[in-house]
């Protein structure tokens, strides 16, 4: 049952039967106070989710401290200024933190609240709910637009936003950036001679080598077919084309599994210059990427 026996501001208890049907709810229904000078604590709190914490209601009535020490620290600062928010403008709080519950796993909760301006302070009415299964599911579904089914690494669409982040932060601030474009040689040839199951293992190991190659920082992706798009923050041309050589000579010694050497690629290379969009980076890329195809293949070219 609800630790209070009396709701705050004054009144009677609801009925029993009110009692029991809260205690039922598969989420938290609650009051929080504040004090003026800050002090805050849940005069009411019911539902199934109010035991998860492993918290005493009890404690909670008397002190809010318990529960938001259990908020992940990089939630703690947000929703303390959505609370500093709400009670300064009176206006409803609707947000979403990390929360660890008793066994110490880190629970998604969405809460939504409105505030009022009471003898005592600020009082709000409000409700919790675990969200962790839709967050999942989101992050689920997040990955697979995000995501090349073969290959596992990032598509066109991801290329393309994370792009546009970083020649936002390059053009703000001159960092260096750089963008190579990878297409394997002669594909339609391995393909041919060795199938399409096979083709798809060698753009499954190439993605793996890249992987390899590449700092966490570094973004590679799978534009489509054998073409491959590398974004690389931070590095100046001159690294890139040192990675791009390494790079390349790594696919031309490795195997796989058709022999030494017959796999290899072509690498335009071209660094992001102060106002390039992303198409005119991409397009500079490509342009290099041509020129090492047109140059015999094999090869690592650099834009002008």
């Amino acid at each position: 049952m609800p630790s209070n026996d009396v709701i705050p501001g004054g009144g009677k208890p609801p009925p029993d039967w009110i009692l029991e049907l809260t205690e039922q709810l598969p989420g938290v229904i609650f009051q929080l106070h504040r004090d003026p000078d800050g002090r805050m604590h849940f005069p009411y709190l019911a539902g199934s989710g109010a035991q998860l914490t492993g918290i005493d209601r009890r404690d909670l009535a008397q002190s809010a401290l318990p529960a938001l020490e259990r908020l992940a620290e990089d939630d703690h600062p947000r929703v303390m200024a959505a609370i500093e928010r709400s009670a300064r403008w009176q206006r409803p709080i609707t947000t979403k933190f990390r929360l660890r519950m008793a066994d110490d796993r880190l629970s998604w909760i969405a809460l939504r609240a409105q505030p009022r301006k009471v003898e005592t302070g600020v009082l709000w009415y409000g409700l919790m709910i675990d969200i962790s299964e839709q967050m999942v599911e989101e992050e689920r579904l997040r990955r697979l637009s995000d995501t090349d089914d073969l290959t596992g690494l990032a598509n066109r669409r991801k290329l393309m936003q994370r792009l546009e982040e970083e020649i936002s932060l390059s053009n703000r601030h001159a960092l260096p950036l750089s963008l190579m474009m990878l297409d394997l040689d002669h594909f339609k040839s391995i393909n041919d001679t060795w199938g399409h199951l096979r083709g798809d293992q060698v753009l499954t190991e190439l993605a793996t080598l890249c992987r390899e190659v590449l700092r966490e920082e570094d973004l590679v992706a799978r534009l489509g077919g054998e073409e491959f798009a590398l974004l690389l923050p931070l590095p100046p041309e001159t690294h890139c084309r040192q990675l791009a050589e390494r790079l390349r000579e790594r696919i031309a010694a490795h195997d796989f599994g058709i022999g030494q050497g017959r796999i290899t690629v072509s690498i335009g290379v071209a660094e992001h210059r102060i106002g390039d969009s992303c198409e005119t980076l991409i397009r500079r890329a490509d342009e290099s990427l041509y020129a090492a195809k047109h140059g015999g293949r094999n090869q690592v070219m650099t834009g002008a």
